[in-house]
């Protein structure tokens, strides 16, 4: 058996982190945890498929509730990997803050309590999970990269498809801006920083002579400005589900060695 903050300090343990980032969250107390639905995004409909299973807590991925408003506070760490490819401080503080401001927007017009309050109403102990899992995603898909002789874009594309989530996903790793053919040069893989960067962050590493970005996702509208700009460089999308699938089953792992029964929904299978 565990409680809620016990199941909040195995998400942290994948980080290795100590503090609960902005995105993440005890929305519900619970103890004497037995077995547990997990998922990438909580419903009201999950919250009652929980409570039909016997569930005695779910545990969400994204941000809900107060995290989801607090989401874009964990977005300054773009400015760490821009710093870290000699992007100036100056530069990368100012493509994040659109980044930010974009966000903070949306989400104060979001109906945003409404999963809480019903997991309040039906007693079902709530947490979610969001940054410690996908850094825990990163540091698997930079190792798997790293371990793999990189010469074009496409070589990196044919690493990440080893890995069993990616392999078993209904996507495809796609080269959304420049081409599989083209040399790979210095890379960066832009992921648990929150979101995916957008145009303005692709644009800064660009600026400063990293060849290829990865994201896990990217939006249509920043798509549609990269080939306007006609930027020299290469954009990798890996896939949103895939990346999100290897935290949480890294996460259900753990929680299965506390003895802790995991019912998986709508997670990409790690089987090879």
């Amino acid at each position: 058996m565990i409680d809620t903050e016990g199941i909040m300090k195995i998400g942290l343990g994948l980080a290795n982190w100590k503090k609960i980032p902005y995105d993440s969250a005890i929305h519900v107390r619970g103890e004497s945890i037995r077995k547990v639905l997990l998922t990438v995004d909580v419903t009201i409909a999950d919250l009652m498929l929980a409570k039909s299973m016997q569930c005695d807590a779910v545990i969400g991925h994204h941000p809900i509730g107060t995290a989801a408003l607090n989401f874009h506070r964990v977005f300054d760490r773009h400015i760490d990997y821009m710093m870290e490819h000699n992007i100036p401080k100056d530069i990368a503080e100012h493509a994040v803050k659109k980044l930010k401001s974009k966000a903070e927007l949306r989400a104060h017009a979001n109906i945003y309590n409404d999963v809480v309050s019903a997991a309040k109403i039906l007693k079902m102990p709530l947490v979610n999970i969001h940054q410690p899992c996908d850094e825990y995603m990163r540091k698997v898909i930079l190792s798997k990269i790293n371990s793999t002789s990189i010469k074009y874009v496409g070589d990196i594309v044919r690493s990440v498809e080893e890995l069993p989530e990616y392999k078993n996903a209904a996507t495809r790793v796609k080269v959304r801006y420049g081409s599989t053919k083209n040399e790979a040069g210095r890379w960066s893989l832009v992921v648990a920083a929150g979101t995916n960067g957008g145009f303005p962050i692709a644009k800064a590493y660009f600026d400063y002579g990293v060849c290829t970005v990865i994201y896990l996702h990217l939006d249509y509208n920043d798509l549609t400005k990269l080939c306007e700009e006609r930027l020299k460089g290469n954009l990798i999308v890996l896939g949103h589900l895939a990346g999100d699938s290897i935290g949480l089953n890294a996460l259900a792992d753990k929680l299965e060695d506390k003895k802790i029964d995991v019912v998986k929904l709508g997670i990409i299978p790690n089987t090879k």
